[in-house]
């Protein structure tokens, strides 16, 4: 989430002066943006050297974690918001990591690329990966773990006793509310236990 109206379009979601815990929140921008413009406070949860550093630099605090090591240290809904943004695809543990993210907060945002989308579709119908601005890695070399759609995030949802707040794709930095499944790059759900 590094394009400027992605991040807008999530931060506005994140209702104004709440607690936010940023899982895998990278070099902190967007924690940033939420303090400077929506009065959030909060932490980042990251594992990278540079980031950890990137955020201490912008004033973001940061916790340095492994995430597939899981939540234990935060207690059950310690925070108003739990942000899981282009994370999900890189855990091994993808189930329980969103279980924990609802038990840590008391609503969750999640973003990742819809594999669904219309040109991924069409790199396979061709026999293909595809490589795209939302997965842009090679087969042979990306640090995604495993790829998944909008709707199948919403079977996973429904799966774990989740209610979908709102939900919506990404495209070329605009929300897209019409079949978000076949026309946008980027899954946004916002969510609660229910």
């Amino acid at each position: 989430m590094s394009e400027r109206r992605d991040m807008e379009l999530v931060a506005q979601l994140v209702p104004a002066g709440s607690r936010v815990l940023d899982l895998g929140c990278g070099s902190g921008e967007l924690l940033a943006h939420l303090r400077d413009v929506r009065g959030c406070s909060g932490y980042g949860v990251e594992i990278a050297d540079a980031n950890v550093l990137a955020c201490a630099q912008r004033g973001v605090n940061v916790i340095q974690l492994n995430l597939e090591e899981g939540l234990a240290m935060f207690e059950d809904r310690s925070f108003d918001v739990v942000l899981q943004l282009d994370t999900m695809q890189h855990l091994r543990n993808t189930e329980n990591m969103l279980r924990e993210t609802a038990r840590v907060g008391r609503v969750g945002i999640v973003s990742f690329p819809n594999f669904a989308h219309w040109p991924n579709r069409l790199h396979v119908i061709a026999g293909r990966m595809p490589v795209t601005k939302a997965l842009p890695y090679q087969w042979y070399d990306t640090p995604n773990i495993r790829v998944g759609t909008f709707a199948d995030f919403e079977v996973l949802a429904r799966k774990n006793g989740l209610r979908i707040l709102d939900a919506f794709g990404i495209q070329q930095g605009q929300a897209v509310r019409h079949w978000p499944n076949l026309l946008a790059s980027v899954a946004v759900f916002k969510f609660d236990r229910g």
